[in-house]
């Protein structure tokens, strides 16, 4: 079995000066109470901040709405599991042994936990230039490929998707202010999931616009839970 060193540097092209801080990103919590939740937490940010980065540089002509759809295709659960899967995450990760019988080593959840606590972990270890590198070259070749606005579905869809997919009702939406002349009219809409605790705010200039916002920030939210 390939170590967790060794992972990194081939996997990541990164090596640790703390590699007690990558044996914690890469375990889980049915392993130990000592586990990578709070790196979970902390490279969830960072990697939210380098893709959206990187989108405004590299999309100039792409609106706020379209940036949040990129954004939202690339931080997704699914596309970090696969992420996680081209650079054998599955390999290293420290599962309980309930959770190793039950093949959990491919559970998207899983997988995509575990990928950013890595970068949680990267980022204490080395700093953010030396996150940010590791992650923009796990995504170079997403980054480099996107798709097109019009093949990606908007947040209310997949957030309506992705609540069906839990049996969970539709999220309310209310338009909480509005203000401007006619012409040039703001909204701030906010989305709410009763059974899952979650509220968000979208802002926009017309009510759709508003809705998508505060859909995509709670769509951040669910794939974080």
């Amino acid at each position: 079995m390939i170590s967790s060193g060794a992972w990194s540097r081939k996997r990541l092209g990164y090596e640790f000066g703390n590699e007690k801080l990558l044996e914690l990103a890469l375990t889980h919590k049915s392993f130990s109470s000592s586990n990578n939740e709070r790196l979970e937490f902390l490279g969830d940010s960072v990697l939210g901040f380098v893709i959206a980065e990187v989108l405004y540089q590299q999309e100039a002509e792409v609106d706020e709405g379209g940036l949040t759809r990129l954004r939202a295709s690339l931080v997704r659960r699914e596309t970090l599991a696969e992420v996680a899967q081209d650079i054998d995450l599955n390999k290293v990760m420290q599962l309980g042994a309930g959770e190793t019988r039950a093949g959990s080593h491919q559970r998207q959840s899983i997988l995509a936990d575990g990928l950013e606590a890595v970068f949680g972990a990267v980022l204490i270890d080395g700093g953010f230039d030396a996150a940010k590198a590791v992650i923009l070259r796990l995504f170079e070749r997403r980054l480099a490929s996107l798709p097109g606005l019009d093949a990606l579905k908007d947040p209310k869809t997949l957030l309506q998707e992705a609540l069906q997919a839990q049996a969970l009702p539709i999220p309310e939406y209310e338009v909480e202010h509005e203000e401007g002349p006619p012409h040039a009219r703001k909204f701030e809409v906010s989305c709410r999931i009763a059974e899952l605790s979650i509220c968000t705010s979208g802002r926009g200039s017309s009510r759709r616009s508003a809705e998508q916002e505060a859909a995509a920030q709670a769509l951040l939210l669910l794939a974080d839970g």
